[in-house]
């Protein structure tokens, strides 16, 4: 008996060092999560312009695709990758991250291309056609994955620095929760705005007053213009990431003329503006003076991309 009781105190003392443990994991997290915020949000704005002009049934399913694409790309691949460069090759992960930064900035600055110069270049014309109509949704969900691929990065590497040094256990189970709140959070969002028109259509039909009709009415007239801006948004986001990722790269790497720059334009604008609205503004011209780095970047990316990189690996597109 007095085994038995010892046996039940050991097992008592190991579920409060496993709870504290859960508590611990939990409150990393969410500080980790909230430290990766500003990417999270661009990778919601960025996601729904794939699923943009198919039919209604087809919506879910590639979200879904995505999403467990997306779940691949953080606990399968990065989340080991980010811990052994944490722990072997710290130096590594900036140069890395940039690499990833100068792909957002060429994926976005081609748009933006296509969109001013439409057919001024056959190869960008090359790069987005989409080819095969039966093919496009797997294009779309390709490039999805690839886009989430470097917001991912992104988003594990802030996380890992917010997480206070200890176990690598407790640190891989803390990024692998954050990984999955993450993922969960952005793409259930992004299946809701997708499916906000079928949401006002059966709104529309269902409701027993005019307001609630009316109200399911705008929705389904107001969602095409919707996401078309979120389109546009997940551009602008990508150049926006894309650029802010090589300009803190440079500053790390010792080289901090240009991030310097636009800090102390932003900090200049902040104590300009000195009301409510002033740290939006800076953050604003950060962002915007990020982007335009980004799109020039971008612009100078386009020819080598497609026109060494892509011949190099046999294959006219990304």
């Amino acid at each position: 008996m007095s085994g038995l009781l010892a046996l039940l105190d050991d097992v008592a003392a190991i579920a409060k060092v496993a709870a504290a443990s859960v508590d611990d994991v939990a409150g990393m997290a969410a500080k980790a999560g909230s430290k990766a915020a500003g990417v999270v949000i661009d990778d919601a704005a960025v996601t729904p312009k794939y699923v943009h002009g198919f039919e209604a049934r087809r919506e879910l399913p590639i979200i879904w695709k995505i999403t467990k694409g997306s779940l691949f790309n953080k606990i399968v691949i990065l989340l080991p990758l980010a811990l052994l460069l944490n722990a072997f090759a710290p130096w590594a992960v900036t140069p890395l991250l940039m690499i990833g930064g100068a792909y957002l900035c060429f994926e976005g600055a081609e748009k933006v291309f296509h969109r001013l110069f439409p057919h001024a270049d056959p190869e960008v014309e090359a790069d987005l056609d989409a080819g095969d109509p039966a093919h496009l949704e797997e294009a779309r969900v390709r490039g999805a994955i690839k886009t989430d691929f470097i917001l991912s990065a992104e988003i594990m590497t802030i996380a890992l620095a917010a997480i206070p040094g200890g176990s690598v256990w407790m640190e891989a189970l803390t990024l692998a929760v954050v990984g999955v709140g993450i993922t969960a959070a952005v793409y259930g969002a992004v299946a809701l705005i997708v499916k906000m028109d079928d949401i006002g259509l059966h709104v529309a039909a269902r409701a027993r007053t005019a307001i609630g009709r009316a109200f399911g009415t705008g929705l389904v007239k107001g969602m095409p213009k919707l996401m078309a801006l979120l389109s546009a948004v997940g551009t602008l986001a990508m150049l926006w990431v894309g650029g802010a990722i090589i300009l803190h790269g440079f500053d790390v790497l010792g080289w901090p003329l240009l991030y310097d720059a636009i800090h102390h334009v932003s900090e200049a604008v902040v104590h300009a503006a000195e009301g409510p609205f002033a740290g939006f503004l800076g953050w604003l011209v950060t962002a915007a003076l990020s982007g335009l780095f980004g799109v020039a970047l971008g612009l100078l990316l386009i020819p080598l991309a497609t026109r060494v990189i892509a011949p190099l690996f046999g294959k006219g597109g990304h």
